[in-house]
């Protein structure tokens, strides 16, 4: 071996201090042009969420997006495969139908909240109640109330009308405030306090249902009848949970302010699994020239919610993860190290498939030059948040500096939390996720509307750009980067209520 050659395999496995890494961008116009010019991101996008649709973890359709996405990197001249995990008991949705019956009759809409019960082939009819369901001894105090009711444990979102006035910076962090208060945990931040809590919530619903009661509404915490959705599997409720539009809410609380009793009707059909399953995750890669055995990660999470079709959240970002892979693969670049391609599946019920990806994967940490995860929305790469790595400030903007006239420029110092790049860093591995152009995002993840028509194929043109280049980047360096500080790491596990709640 050349004297160059032992000092550079030296550099690759001993890493030195942030400050001290030079980017090579060589190679980043040729990746920028395939991406621009050559780009197939739109194309892919709309078959995985108009034929394929949407994706819930364990559902067919899931395991069909994995199988489809591991073709499409093959077909791109990458190796592919999926790697299983396991999930959970599964969960499918059935018909629902629900109806106001007082004050004044009308159909009501509303959506099962994920691994919820239904109501065992029974139309549930009663009044809506708001009681205090904050502790046992709340729920207790208020059982009365509970039997044969439908429930609203906690106020409606604070919604600013977007028909009135615009709002104003005090309108702006009044609204703020409001959220705050809403989601403020009890002055007790010890360990057993939180530990506490997170029994409580599972036995909540079993208490409820002791109690008698039909089933809880839930605020869809969005303006003009959109919809939040979420749940999990780690917290499986015997107990309907139904999401309605946020109008809905709040009418029935004004109602029940003024002593007016609200009264509905609701019938659902939903489904649970007997045993846990296991999922997969799509892994893709192109192998490193010279340290197959050090790995770039791209990923973004190809599961989705089920009442639109998983567009923005995030069909958008795994396309933006193949297309990345499409532009370095087809761009005659060979990366010094590998570049792995990870979709992952269940993101959404709490980083489930990236969680045990990295547990899996904990030994080889170190060896992981960095993950690059992409899941804000359809909106286009702004820079990137350092994710608490204030020392890789000057790296990231050498690593954007050829994607600058694409608008990619932002470095700033900030932590992002809800997704898969979390999954990584109690090991020591940087991870990051894009900042990115809101584009609507609020309003359509999580919701009936996130579908193809909110996708903006210049910003996913864009996005993959920026992927491709930095990714290449990173797996061209002359170091490893420095490993962040490590953090025990339990692996979720399904919750169970407390010995005498559940009857």
């Amino acid at each position: 071996m050349r004297p160059s050659l032992v000092m550079l395999a030296l550099l690759g496995a001993a890493p030195l201090s942030a400050q001290q890494i030079a980017v090579d961008t060589a190679g980043s116009g040729a990746l920028i042009q395939q991406a621009m010019e050559k780009s197939e991101v739109m194309k892919n996008l709309q078959y995985l969420v108009d034929v394929i649709g949407p994706r819930l973890t364990g559902s067919a359709a899931m395991r069909k997006a994995n199988d489809w996405t591991s073709e499409r990197f093959k077909a791109y001249g990458l190796t592919s495969g999926l790697e299983a995990w396991d999930f959970g008991v599964t969960w499918t949705r059935g018909p629902a139908s629900f109806r106001i019956t007082a004050p004044f009759e009308r159909n009501l809409v509303g959506h099962s909240w994920a691994w919820t019960a239904g109501t065992g082939g029974k139309t549930l009819t009663g009044p809506v109640v708001q009681v205090d369901a904050s502790s046992a001894d709340s729920i207790a105090a208020y059982a009365g109330k509970m039997k044969g009711a439908w429930l609203i444990l906690r106020p409606g979102a604070t919604i600013w009308n977007p028909d009135g006035p615009a709002m104003t910076p005090a309108d702006s962090q009044a609204m703020a405030e409001n959220r705050r208060r809403a989601f403020a945990q009890p002055g007790d931040t010890s360990e057993a306090a939180r530990k506490a809590r997170q029994q409580f919530n599972v036995d909540r619903p079993w208490l409820l249902k002791k109690a008698g009661a039909l089933g809880i509404l839930t605020d869809g915490s969005k303006e003009q009848g959109l919809m939040n959705m979420s749940g999990s599997p780690n917290n499986v409720s015997p107990l309907p949970n139904v999401v309605i539009a946020h109008e809905d809410y709040a009418m029935f609380e004004r109602l029940i302010a003024m002593g007016i009793s609200p009264r509905i009707e609701g019938r659902i059909h939903n489904t649970v699994g007997k045993a846990p399953v296991k999922q997969w995750n799509t892994v893709a890669e192109i192998k490193g020239a010279q340290y197959p055995g050090q790995v770039v990660i791209l990923g973004a999470h190809l599961d989705s919610w089920d009442l639109g079709t998983g567009t923005t959240d995030n069909a958008t970002g795994s396309m933006v993860v193949l297309e990345a892979a499409r532009a370095i693969a087809h761009s005659g670049l060979k990366p010094a190290r590998t570049i792995r391609f990870i979709l992952f599946t269940g993101e959404e019920e709490g980083l489930l498939g990236s969680r045990a990806y990295a547990a899996a994967h904990a030994a080889e940490a170190d060896s992981i030059q960095a993950v690059l995860v992409l899941d804000n929305g359809t909106g286009r790469i702004k820079g990137q948040a350092l994710q608490g790595r204030d020392e890789f400030e000057q790296l990231w903007k050498d690593l954007l500096a050829p994607v600058n006239s694409l608008g990619a420029t932002d470095v700033r110092k900030a932590n992002k939390g809800g997704t898969d790049h979390l999954a990584f860093i109690p090991y020591g591995v940087p991870g990051f996720n894009f900042d990115q152009e809101s584009r609507g995002y609020n309003h359509t993840h999580h919701s009936q509307v996130d579908t193809y028509d909110h996708a903006v194929p210049d910003d996913l043109i864009q996005a993959s750009a920026v992927m491709a280049v930095t990714a290449y980047e990173l797996a061209n360096l002359p170091v490893l980067l420095p490993r962040g500080n490590r953090t025990p790491v339990t692996a979720p596990s399904p919750a169970k209520p407390s010995p005498g709640v559940a009857r």
